[in-house]
């Protein structure tokens, strides 16, 4: 049975971390949300956990460094949905913590860029059909990083802090590309989170790094698109 008129939100990644965190606090918002993982068995426990909640989820299998995989997961999404209302791009690696750009492995730098750059695009591209069948508005959010930020950037991680900033210029590409259909693109630092990707001893809880996207992805004016967003505020490129 598809679901028709609630608010529908699909989430990359969205089987731990920053993205099951977001799948949760829009659930409870009142969305549909759709649970993209590559991870079947994570997916589908990220899912049903939700479900036992009382919240509607669904999981839908996507690894987007996978064209094939991108367009199976938007054709699933059209059996269960007659719309889409968010888009979040929360899927990345991060394999070069503590790494030099002097020695930077190349293969490295591809898989990185395959993840966390081109992966976003064929994703907004496929999925960009069912946005456009909001009644709303539909809302596209990348989930970047302060590592990305130019005005910012040393020597950490270079080929996650290139991948970053490239996701923003892709951001700002599909804001500009998609700004007469009224169709808002953003993308968010959510600052260092305590995931698996940013460890242990990372300064926030999964809630606030969730926070910004979850206020983009529902209370942020639709009008507010083409920026970089850190704890609600426009952040430095």
């Amino acid at each position: 049975m598809k679901t028709e008129h609630q608010r529908t939100a699909f989430i990359t990644g969205a089987n731990k971390g920053i993205g099951k965190e977001i799948a949760r606090q829009l659930a409870q918002r009142g969305f549909a949300v759709f649970i993209g993982s590559r991870d079947i068995a994570k997916g589908r426990e990220a899912a049903e956990e939700l479900c036992h909640a009382g919240y509607e989820a669904t999981f839908i299998q996507i690894d987007v460094t996978n064209p094939v995989s991108i367009r199976t997961a938007c054709g699933t999404l059209s059996q269960k949905a007659d719309h889409l209302d968010v888009l979040i791009n929360n899927a990345g690696v991060l394999e070069d913590h503590g790494a030099d750009i002097l020695d930077l492995n190349a293969e490295m730098l591809d898989r990185t860029l395959k993840a966390n750059v081109t992966g976003p695009i064929l994703v907004i591209q496929d999925f960009l059909e069912h946005l456009q069948k909001s009644h709303i508005g539909g809302r596209i959010i990348n989930v970047s990083s302060g590592a990305g930020s130019l005005t910012n950037m040393q020597t950490y991680a270079p080929a996650y802090s290139i991948s970053k900033t490239a996701l923003n210029a892709v951001t700002k590409q599909f804001a500009a590309a998609l700004k007469s259909q009224a169709i808002a693109v953003n993308c968010v630092d959510p600052g260092w989170v305590r995931t698996d990707m940013g460890g242990p001893n990372a300064s926030r809880p999964v809630e606030k790094g969730a926070e910004t996207i979850v206020w983009l992805a529902t209370d942020a004016p639709q009008s507010e698109t083409g920026k970089f967003w850190h704890d609600k505020q426009e952040t430095v490129w």
